[in-house]
């Protein structure tokens, strides 16, 4: 570890907390060895009452209102991915890449800690912003009135579609585009908050126009005018998409022996994205090339075998 350490840049650890700290690999103990050193805690709670519990993603989608907005009324659900594990993770990768910028100016290291409660919190905030600013509890996504007069999912002659109409000048265009002038000279539908109000009637009568016309059509038709849509996917009809396979957008990944495709990170660099750098490793299969680069002797890397400190690939 302390040879790691001497040309590490990084450390990031999710233990509990406190536990690094009785191993002897501390922040404040490792700061006066290698002041230089990033260490990054991932943990479940940022300093406060609740610092020391355990966490998992779903308990804090629970305990910080993610479930509730999630869910139906009286009946919390976890959102449909990990999103907490993985935004946590992804705020604990900015605050490691600002630390290094800050370190390139000043030479110092520097603790950041990232966790999963004070991210959930970040992700209702605007649940929590609008009940200050109005003093209304909103409520579940589910069964909440949409912003929009026209953002919903719609039936074709084969399957369905979500259509949105967001801004006043999209409905001009749907209602020129879709043959519906007298919608457009409709009074009650001039502006958006005015189609919100009535969507009682104007969505089943939008209905009635959507079912004319199958996916492809409608699909076709919106994209050829600019219209928000979307069709209904399963994650693994993703594999399929042809947005994602073309330009490295899945990467073909080895796992256990299986080639699989995953999605590559979302970000172009100059247009192009980024490539794969390794299939994600068999537990201990670089162990002993790292230790040799460490300056470990074969001795050595089997006698930490034998004690179990380093695993062999396969165990």
């Amino acid at each position: 570890m302390l040879r790691l350490l001497e040309r590490s840049d990084v450390l990031t650890e999710n233990f509990r907390p406190g536990a690094l700290d009785k191993l002897g690999f501390g922040y404040r103990k490792l700061k006066e060895r290698s002041p230089r050193l990033i260490y990054c805690s991932l943990k479940g709670f940022l300093t406060g009452p609740y610092e020391h519990r355990a966490a998992l993603d779903e308990v804090t989608q629970m305990m910080g209102g993610l479930a509730y907005m999630t869910g139906l009324p009286d009946r919390p659900l976890r959102a449909g991915s990990s999103v907490i594990d993985i935004l946590g993770g992804t705020f604990a990768a900015l605050g490691i890449v600002a630390a290094l910028r800050e370190r390139d100016q000043t030479g110092r290291g520097k603790r950041i800690t990232s966790s999963l409660f004070e991210t959930t919190a970040l992700l209702v905030a605007q649940h929590m912003a609008q009940y200050e600013l109005t003093g209304e509890a909103p409520p579940p996504m589910s069964v909440k009135r949409p912003a929009w007069g026209v953002y919903d999912i719609f039936q074709t002659k084969d399957g369905q579609l979500f259509v949105g109409v967001v801004t006043d000048t999209q409905w001009e265009i749907f209602c020129r585009e879709f043959g519906e002038p007298q919608l457009a000279t409709d009074a009650r539908l001039k502006t958006n908050g005015m189609r919100v109000k009535e969507r009682t009637w104007l969505i089943p009568r939008l209905g009635e126009l959507m079912r004319r016309y199958t996916k492809a059509q409608l699909a076709q038709k919106l994209e050829a005018i600019g219209l928000p849509f979307a069709p209904i996917a399963k994650p693994w009809d993703l594999l399929d998409d042809p947005h994602l396979n073309a330009g490295g957008g899945l990467i073909p990944t080895t796992v256990r022996g299986k080639t699989i495709h995953v999605p590559a990170l979302p970000l172009e660099f100059d247009g192009a994205r980024l490539p794969k750098r390794a299939d994600p490793p068999e537990v201990g299969e670089h162990g002993a090339d790292l230790l040799t680069e460490l300056g470990c002797s074969s001795a050595d890397i089997q006698r930490l075998r034998e004690q179990r400190i380093v695993a062999l690939p396969g165990t």
